[in-house]
This record gives C-alpha cells, sequence and structure tokens, in this order.
C-alpha cells in the first residue's frame, strides 16, 4: 500500500494527465452519435470497390435533399396564407361615420346657409329640404362602406411570413369556414378609399338637386379614409399550423428496396440514382446496428477515441513535453477539441444547419495563437478524423475540412496583427468554396446540379471564424495565456510603464532594450518564443524603478549613494528590485508568464560585488548568504534562462575597461559557466547545444555592439 502511494505522490502529474486523457475520451465517445458506422465508403461517380453488394434487410428509398427541396418548393408555393374576417369593424365603424357624418352635416348646414341657430335647423320645416338630403348621403355612403367591408380590406405588405407578389389568393376565415379569396377581389386600405372617392364623385356629378352643388366642398372636406379599418387581418398560428401539416404530407421516401436485392456490384459507377440507394442503406444499417448492439458499438466508438487521444499523448510526450508537464496547458487542449466535437454532434443531431456552418478552424487558430503551428495542424488532423466518423460525406468533409485548417494555420504565421484573422477567414472561405466546387464536379459530373447553398454556409462559416478575437481574449484571461498580438502591445515602448522606466531610469531602460536584442536573437538560433521573450526583457527591470539611483547604470552624475551604506544594506536594495518589480507589475495587471522573467532573471545568484567586498573587509567572519542572495525562483523554461544569461553579459560588458574580441569572448564563456555551476539551469528545459550556441550569439552580437574590427597590418 505505502508503495502505491509513494508511486503515486511521485508520479501525481502524469497520473492526473492522464486522468485528464482518459476522461477526455469518455466524453467525446458519448458525445459520438447512438448509431453505428457502415462499414463501406462510396463516393459519388467513382468506382464501387468493394464485393457486390445485396440488401441485407428491406429498407426504403430516402428522397435526395434537392427532391425534398424542390417538392417542400412546390407545396409552399400552392400554400395560401390565412386570415380571419372580422364582422365587428365594419358596424364600429359605420356607426362612428352615421354619428360624425350627421354631426358635421348639421354645422355645414348651419354655416353654408347662415342659419342662427343650430336648434332651428333642426326643428324648422323649411330646412327639411337639407335635412332629408343628408340622410341620403349619409345611408348612400354606408352603403359604399358595406359593400368594401364585405369584400374585405387587407393589408398584404410589410409581413414576413410571405411575399405578397408571389401570392394570388389567400384563405379567408369567415364563421370559422375558410374560403379561398382571390387577391384582387379583396380590397387595401388605398385602394377602398380610391373606390369610395370616386362613387361619391360620381354621385354627386349626377346630382340634379339644386341644394347638391351647395355641398360640394362639404364632401372635398370630409375624411372617409377615417373610417377605413382592415377588417381582414393575418392569422400566423393557422398559416403555420397547415403550412408545417402540407409540409408534414411529404414522404420521406420514394421507393423501397427488397431483401436480397442487388444495389451494386463490384466496379459499377455510383450515380446518382446508387449514391442514394446506398445512403439510404447506410442510414437504416447505422439505426438498426446502434439499436441491436448498443453496447458492442459504445465499445467500439471508445476503443476509435482512446486510440486518438493516446496518439495526441504520445506527440506531446515526445515533442512537446513541457505542455504535457503543464496539467492547464493540456487540459486546454483537450477542451477545446471536446467544444468542437460537441457543437459538430449537435448540429447533427439538431438538424438546424449544414454541417458546414460549424467553423472548425476555430481550433487551429487558437491553438497556433497560444503554442506552434505543428501541434495546431496535428490536433486539428485528429479531431477532423474523429468528427469524420459520424459527419456526413466524411472523406469530402475530412479532406475540406484538413485543407481549410491548414490555410488557416499557415495564414496566421506572423499574429501580431489581430487583422491576420480577418484575412485567414477569408482565405479559409476561398479554400472551402474552392475545394468543394472541385470535388461536386468530380461528383456531380456538371455545375447545374451542384448545391450552391452550401456556399452560403462556408461564408456563415468564414464569419464565425471571427470568433477567435473575443475567443482568444477569454482564454488568456482564464488561463493566463499570452497570445502575440497582446506581446506585441506589451512590447510597445509607449505603453505606460515602460515610458515611466525611460523617463525615472533611463540607464536602466537602454540596457533592457540591449538585454531584448540579445535574448530575441539568441532564442531565435536554438528554438522559442522570441516575441515573449522580447517582451519579458522589457520588463524584466522595473523594480528599478523606485530607487533607480542605486544601480550604477542610472548614475550619470558620478554620485553613488551606497558609499553612505553598508554592503548588506545595499545588497537588500539591489536585490529587492525582483520583488518590487514584481509588486509594480502586478500593479499594472502583466501578465503571469512576464512576472515570470522578472522572478527569474537573477535566479538563486549572489550579489557579486557586495559580497565580495563584504569578505575583503571582514575576513574570517561567518556570511549570512541570506543577505546577499536573490530569493528566486530559478528560470524553469527555455525562454527565462536566456535571458538570465543575456541580462548577466550585458550589465558586465559594460564595465569591461578593454573590449576586443578575447575579453568579450571570455566575459561571456565565464559568467554562463559560472551560471550553469551554481546550476541556475537545472529546471530549465535547455541542453548544452543550446548553451554552446548562445554563447556564439552573444560573443557576434557584443563585438557588433562594441564595434570590434580587425587589426590592419603596418
Amino acid at each position: 500500500m505505502r508503495k502505491i502511494i509513494r508511486f503515486i505522490r511521485s508520479n501525481f502529474k502524469l497520473i492526473t494527465v492522464i486522468f485528464y486523457f482518459a476522461l477526455s475520451a469518455l466524453i467525446i465517445a458519448y458525445l459520438f452519435p447512438k448509431e453505428g458506422k457502415f462499414r463501406y465508403e462510396f463516393q459519388k461517380s467513382r468506382p464501387w470497390m468493394h464485393e457486390d453488394l445485396q440488401a441485407p434487410f428491406d429498407f426504403p428509398i430516402l428522397k435526395s435533399m434537392q427532391e425534398l427541396a424542390r417538392e417542400r418548393d412546390s407545396v409552399l408555393k400552392d400554400f395560401k396564407p390565412y386570415f380571419d374576417y372580422d364582422t365587428g369593424v365594419y358596424y364600429t365603424q359605420v356607426s362612428r361615420f352615421r354619428e360624425i357624418f350627421k354631426s358635421e352635416w348639421m354645422k355645414y348646414s348651419v354655416k353654408e346657409f347662415k342659419i342662427l341657430y343650430e336648434k332651428t335647423y333642426e326643428s324648422h320645416n323649411r330646412y327639411e329640404p337639407f335635412r332629408r338630403l343628408g340622410s341620403v348621403y349619409e345611408d348612400y355612403i354606408a352603403n359604399l362602406l358595406l359593400q368594401v367591408y364585405q369584400k374585405g380590406i387587407i393589408n398584404l405588405t410589410g409581413n414576413e411570413n410571405f411575399q405578397p407578389s408571389k401570392i394570388s389568393s389567400v384563405m379567408v376565415v369567415k364563421n370559422n369556414i375558410a374560403e379561398r379569396a382571390d387577391k384582387e377581389s379583396l380590397f387595401t386600405p388605398k385602394k377602398a378609399y380610391e373606390y369610395l372617392r370616386q362613387r361619391i364623385d360620381e354621385k354627386l356629378g349626377s346630382e340634379r338637386n339644386a341644394y347638391a352643388n351647395r355641398y360640394k366642398e362639404f364632401f372635398e372636406t370630409l375624411d372617409i379614409n377615417d373610417f377605413l379599418k382592415i377588417n381582414v387581418s393575418y392569422n400566423a398560428e393557422k398559416s403555420y399550423t397547415v403550412q408545417q401539416s402540407l409540409l408534414e404530407g411529404i414522404s420521406l421516401y420514394r421507393d423501397k428496396i427488397q431483401r436480397g436485392q442487388r444495389i451494386i456490384s463490384r466496379g459499377d459507377l455510383v450515380t446518382t440514382e446508387k449514391f442514394q440507394i446506398l445512403e439510404s442503406l447506410k442510414s437504416e444499417y447505422e439505426s438498426q446496428l446502434g439499436t441491436i448492439s448498443s453496447h458492442l458499438v459504445k465499445a467500439g466508438k471508445f476503443i476509435i477515441v482512446f486510440a486518438a487521444m493516446f496518439v495526441i499523448f504520445l506527440f506531446l510526450y515526445n515533442l512537446r513535453k513541457e505542455i504535457l508537464n503543464d496539467s492547464l496547458k493540456t487540459s486546454f487542449i483537450l477542451m477545446l477539441e471536446i467544444v468542437i466535437v460537441f457543437v459538430a454532434s449537435t448540429v447533427i443531431k439538431s438538424g438546424i444547419a449544414s454541417f458546414y456552418i460549424i467553423p472548425f478552424t476555430i481550433l487551429p487558430i487558437i491553438i497556433r495563437t497560444f503554442y506552434d503551428e505543428r501541434l495546431a495542424l496535428f490536433i486539428h488532423f485528429i479531431t477532423t478524423l474523429l468528427i469524420g466518423f459520424f459527419a456526413p460525406n466524411s472523406f469530402e468533409f475530412v479532406f475540406i475540412t484538413f485543407i481549410a485548417g491548414i490555410i488557416a494555420v499557415f495564414t496566421l504565421t506572423n499574429f501580431s496583427r489581430r487583422s491576420r484573422i480577418v484575412y485567414s477567414a477569408i482565405l479559409v472561405f476561398i479554400s472551402y468554396s474552392f475545394v468543394y466546387f472541385g470535388i461536386s464536379i468530380i461528383q456531380e459530373g456538371n455545375v447545374k446540379e451542384i448545391d450552391y447553398q452550401n456556399f452560403a454556409w462556408f461564408g456563415v462559416n468564414s464569419l464565425l471564424i471571427l470568433l477567435s478575437f473575443p475567443l482568444i481574449f477569454v482564454f488568456e484571461k482564464l488561463f493566463g495565456f499570452l497570445s502575440d498580438a497582446t506581446l506585441m502591445e506589451l512590447a510597445d515602448t509607449n505603453q505606460p510603464l515602460l515610458r515611466e522606466l525611460a523617463e525615472k531610469a533611463p540607464g536602466t531602460f537602454q540596457h533592457s532594450l540591449q538585454v531584448a536584442n540579445l535574448a530575441e536573437d539568441a532564442i531565435f538560433h536554438i528554438g522559442g518564443n522570441a516575441l515573449l521573450i522580447r517582451t519579458g526583457a522589457l520588463y524584466h527591470d522595473i523594480g528599478k524603478i523606485e530607487n533607480p539611483i542605486y544601480f550604477i547604470e542610472n548614475q550619470a552624475s558620478g554620485i553613488n549613494p551606497h558609499q553612505k551604506l553598508s554592503f548588506e544594506e545595499s545588497a537588500k536594495i539591489i536585490i529587492s528590485h525582483v520583488e518590487k518589480g514584481v509588486e509594480i507589475a502586478k500593479k499594472y495587471n502583466l501578465p503571469q508568464p512576464i512576472i515570470d522573467f522578472i522572478k527569474t532573471h537573477h535566479g538563486t545568484s549572489t550579489v557579486q560585488y557586495f559580497y565580495k567586498s563584504y569578505l575583503n573587509k571582514y575576513p574570517g567572519e561567518e556570511v549570512d548568504m541570506k543577505n546577499f542572495s536573490y530569493a528566486g525562483p530559478k528560470p524553469f523554461s527555455k525562454e527565462t534562462a536566456v535571458l538570465m544569461m543575456a541580462d548577466s553579459v550585458e550589465a558586465a560588458s559594460r564595465s569591461l575597461k578593454e573590449t576586443n574580441d578575447q575579453t568579450l569572448e571570455k566575459l561571456v564563456d565565464s559568467i554562463i559557466d559560472s551560471q550553469l555551476l551554481e546550476g541556475q539551469f537545472n529546471n530549465a528545459d535547455i541542453t548544452f547545444k543550446d548553451i554552446t550556441i548562445i554563447k556564439e550569439v552573444f560573443k557576434k552580437r557584443l563585438k557588433n555592439i562594441y564595434h570590434i574590427r580587425i587589426s590592419y597590418p603596418a
């Protein structure tokens, strides 16, 4: 038992990573569709490469998507939207009309014929002709309103459920009975108004009454439009119900294959007809297989997924072990893979959109942003193969998606500008469209049968790739990662913190620039993140902002405040710039990887000048090394190790009294060898070969800085 506990403790990181991979395999296997997998692969317009195939059972032939789309369009073309006829509108509006007409007719008559009182108009027999004439016109217009409302007033514009130009008739529901009505037989508000005005004008024009001419102005001012309201309104619920009923009536099948019937023989061309029969058999076979032997199917899926996860594990173990040693980085990659498989599985099961709407290239784009091209392509390839097991037209999907992923990754080789994602999205759309067009020509044999709607899905897919912008930002914050774009922003010397360093500690700022150049050149030659190390170098000494005068590169006036301090106090101030640098970095919300450069750039080394000065002044006395040593930690990555070398070499080169080939080479060798002997690089993934290359880079770079030239013969 104790051995097991010791084994777990000593291999806890590895066990944790293995657990992550096993859990990911279980989740992805669970996300796979429940159906089994058809054993044969085939493509349209290609020969059948397997043995002769006979129907193992009876199954219906599914209609193709094009056939179903044509039938659906045909049904919808004949579909007539439903409208409700409201009888109450007529009674309400005619009642309003009569009331308003009587009142306005009386007011006009009193004014036109200069009658002193309205009561006189209402009661005197002299004005009976005026009252009778008003009743005639009132009844006439009310009858016109009845005619209009009986036919119905409808508004067909502004409705998103149908296009008025594409319908010739509608269904009008009166008293729960639906009747077909031609569109032209119904009034629109405009047509109703024009109809009433025309009839009223005709009535006035034919009138022989002596008083009628006196009322023409009255009818010109009468707002007849105020009494026209829509009484035939769209019934969205009824229309939808009837429409769905018609669509559900479309059969998904067009024929049936009997058991034992020959489907295709070896070498036969997979024609459009044969392809549809094979697709139907595949669908029925996978459905039955998943139902009959579900446990075996699940086991097979887990084996496939486990194999894929194991290959990813081997890749990381042999080529990117630093990621495998970091459980956060490993879990991030596995999480992305699970999310992509989940989205693909959901779209397949729901059928709400085309499979090509899914932006699969987001996966390699994000991995490329935080890691490298090789890892991004490998993860993309494995994920694409996994999804290919349940994707429609597997070969087509795998080929197109993998090509698009390669295009996406290699267009992001320089991610210093965020506009590169837009450029990448455009190229992904072009690659999807180009490859799909080529495959479709092979399968269909002509351009007319190509499903051009897929190009629209490719366009949406490319737009969704732009989600990489916010996703990268979110992942940077959640996982503490750094993208090249963020590093470029941080490395801008106009950043507030770097400007403050340049103003308060100009010597330190210049030193940081030189260290950045040295470190960047070195990491470029041995392999690593050049942008990361440059950014870390620019910020590694920001702790010197607090007391810049105590550091020799900032003592331009020649005044050295250390002369008034003890050696321990001086060492404490020098050492404290690391701790203060971390505090300042956190105050300015610098990412953790940049803070790591500040913490580790001196490792656990000793402040040699004050330590040796103390020994010389107090020989024989016991020295507390804590007073003269940095707290660490030691560099734990290739980049932090290189920065430590570059920082020490650059600082020491400034103290050389004589600079020539020999002194510079000796300086570089002695400093880096000393750091090696102290074990400063024990925790970093750096080799002796790397260190040899770094030395040569530093020597060459320093010679260029100090302009060392060969001596010409006398």
